[in-house]
């Protein structure tokens, strides 16, 4: 059933029958479907998937704490090879090594054109309508048609992408592991290098010892920090952790006090900086309570359920703390992941720790289902 479709110019310009994993409604099992893939309209890439990591915020859209339209597919870290392209693309062309992005870089709007923006105005992740830039859908399953997800949906053996979410890849990259630097790797890195700024000798604290989160631990201890403390409720992430470079391991559910006061006790007045990777408000506000309050800085980087709201005294900016965030780590896409895999190869940076497991396409529910249990920091499933 899971043979893929031959990559061949005789596809280009028609529409290609594929298998792809089908989200119908959440708090449900994906399908593995067979799907229709338009061929890509102009300004737009057909991509061969080869590999696609399960990030956490998959796992929340299924949960239903993310609003999105369905039935979708979902997915947003992939690697794949360019199958076609439509009229006017000229960044990439069939054959080509690319990754796809869940945050576009037009080059042309606002955000973009600002040397601090990442935010391209072209983007489809705060308010997702599931729809390509023109309003329509690439997908059709069961004569029905079927959402994007940020419009990447990498869960498929080929998809559809606007050119300015993809960026073409060194040729040597290895596809079963770069696929995590679409999103887990540039976020987690990026909100450290990037975002926060850390320095040698600070003090930290990451909420979230999940993908995101590991990728944080790795770039605060690459920036030197002197202490690293991670939180989180399930235990058996620390052994793991520690070898990343978590020095201090807490259970908020095993502790006396609110975490965030045994941070403040454990470094005098609060770290440095502190990491949001969870997704959530109470661990939002504990993130910000954790900091120095004359100088410390704490990043969001969790995606909050849809309609929160995030409520604290606002003495707490008062005092002198910084709150701040940034989406896929602040990293203008186009123009700075592609060099992010150039260091990987160079082995400047090294992303290997971050991927836990690796399972066939057809796999795809055992692996959320690792996920969701806790046991998987991140799995990056083959096509």
């Amino acid at each position: 059933m899971m043979e893929q479709a031959q990559l061949s110019t005789e596809m280009a310009g028609k529409v290609i029958t594929c298998w792809a994993t089908i989200a119908w409604t959440a708090n449900a099992p994906l399908s593995i479907e067979e799907v229709e893939v338009d061929p890509p309209k102009a300004g737009e890439v057909r991509i061969k998937i080869l590999s696609s990591g399960l990030c956490g915020t998959d796992l929340h859209i299924l949960e239903g704490k993310l609003r999105v339209p369905f039935p979708m597919i979902l997915g947003h870290e992939g690697a794949g090879i360019v199958e076609s392209t439509g009229d006017g693309v000229t960044s990439v062309k069939a054959g080509d090594k690319v990754l796809m992005f869940p945050l576009p870089e037009c080059r042309e709007c606002s955000s973009c054109l600002h040397p601090k923006g990442n935010l391209c105005l072209k983007e489809n992740v705060l308010s997702p309508n599931g729809l390509m830039l023109d309003g329509t859908s690439r997908f059709t399953c069961r004569g029905k048609k079927i959402y994007h997800l940020y419009g990447t949906s990498t869960f498929a053996e080929y998809t559809v992408v606007h050119e300015i979410a993809v960026g073409k890849i060194d040729a040597a990259a290895p596809m079963d592991k770069v696929c995590i630097m679409s999103c887990e790797v540039p976020t987690g890195f990026g909100a450290v290098f990037n975002t926060a700024k850390v320095t040698p000798g600070s003090t930290c604290v990451v909420f979230g010892l999940g993908g995101i989160g590991s990728a944080v631990v790795m770039a605060c201890k690459a920036s030197g920090a002197s202490r690293i403390i991670g939180v989180d409720i399930n235990e058996e992430k620390f052994p793991r952790a520690r070898a990343l470079g978590v020095t201090d391991c807490l259970n908020p559910r095993k502790l006396k006090k609110p975490v965030q006061q045994v941070v403040v006790e454990m470094t005098g007045f609060g770290v440095d900086f502190a990491f949001e990777a969870v997704g959530l408000i109470d661990t939002m506000v504990a993130s910000l309570e954790s900091c120095h309050l004359s100088y410390g800085v704490c990043v969001i980087i969790g995606a909050a359920p849809s309609e929160s709201q995030l409520s604290f005294d606002p003495m707490l900016i008062l005092a002198g703390r910084t709150l701040k965030g940034g989406i896929l780590g602040k990293y203008k896409t186009r123009d700075s992941i592609p060099k992010l895999v150039t260091d990987y190869l160079q082995k400047k940076i090294n992303i290997d720790p971050l991927i836990t497991h690796k399972l066939p396409f057809e796999r795809i529910n055992e692996a959320f289902e690792l996920l969701q249990g806790g046991k998987c920091i991140r799995c990056v499933l083959s096509f």
